[in-house]
């Protein structure tokens, strides 16, 4: 499915899996835009068809052409910072960028640089308030999701709080795990004896990892597992390997043995989710990009 961009506006021909539905379906029920923005946009007058202003209750046929003022031009408090960034893929709405290692995904602080919301909020211009939809540690690279304005940022955080954003992940882990597939369902809270770190907790936030084996380095006595987040605790995966046995390599904060890699050895391997408005499904791959490379 096509769609268009004129200034603030977002055109597309309406397709047959909508034809019979209206106007408020359309963006209450099928897009789910908070009822805030949904007020916005009906005070704004901000929805055409056929390049006429309709009732909100008129039936929309498969070929009209529908255009919503959906992109509100926003100033960003973020320092705009030119980097060389690996995008994925990137649309009017969404963008999906490769993390290198050594790089916050947002800033912490005011006036903070050097992050990767800088180098996308320069990437995308003036006028472009890019919002992250989740995050990685430092010193994992990968995939991430941005949103490009705010009502793509609303329905993204929609997507994510109901699973429907996947996210795959590499690691290097210590030991030769034994189990070729398993599901670690273990809550996550802090650890009261280290500001940082965090550890399984019968009280701690519900955590839900999927692992399974892709192969073994007996020269390193490690294995590369691929691992799938139900939840998104911070530092889940870190958390939950070391739970079992099988810190991973470069990861000395839980377990791991630092001169084992560069770094904590994981990588955000793809993302897979729908698409804001077509709901067209779109799967972004993020290679490595290490060097050396800790991945081999």
């Amino acid at each position: 499915m096509q769609l268009d961009k004129r200034e603030n506006w977002m055109g597309l021909e309406i397709p047959s899996k909508w034809n019979g539905s209206t106007i408020e379906v359309l963006l209450r029920d099928v897009w789910q835009i908070p009822k805030k923005q949904l007020h916005q946009i009906r005070m704004d007058k901000g929805v055409l068809v056929n390049n006429e202003q309709k009732r909100w209750s008129e039936t929309l046929n498969e070929g009209d052409y529908l255009e919503a003022q959906v992109f509100i031009p926003e100033e960003s408090d973020v320092v705009p910072e030119q980097k060389n960034v690996e995008i994925l893929f990137e649309d009017d709405h969404i963008l999906v960028a490769n993390k290198p290692a050594g790089m916050d995904t947002h800033p912490n602080e005011k006036g903070q640089t050097g992050t990767l919301l800088n180098a996308v909020t320069h990437h995308c211009g003036p006028h472009t308030n890019v919002r992250h939809i989740h995050r990685l540690d430092r010193e994992t690279t990968g995939a991430i999701l941005f949103a490009k304005h705010r009502i793509a940022g609303s329905i993204m955080d929609r997507l994510l709080e109901e699973r429907k954003v996947k996210r795959a992940y590499l690691a290097l882990v210590h030991g030769l795990v034994s189990k070729k597939k398993g599901t670690i369902d273990q809550a996550i809270g802090k650890d009261r004896h280290h500001a940082t770190r965090k550890r399984v907790s019968p009280k701690g936030q519900s955590a839900v990892t999927d692992y399974e084996v892709h192969g073994y380095l007996k020269e390193k006595n490690a294995t590369l597992v691929k691992l799938f987040l139900r939840t998104g605790r911070t530092h889940q995966i870190r958390v939950h390997m070391s739970h079992i046995g099988h810190p991973l390599l470069g990861d000395s904060l839980y377990g791991g043995k630092k001169n084992a890699a560069p770094r904590q050895a994981l990588h955000a391997a793809s993302l897979t989710f729908p698409h804001p408005f077509t709901g067209e499904t779109i799967t972004c791959e993020a290679p490595f990009i290490d060097q050396p490379p800790i991945f081999e």
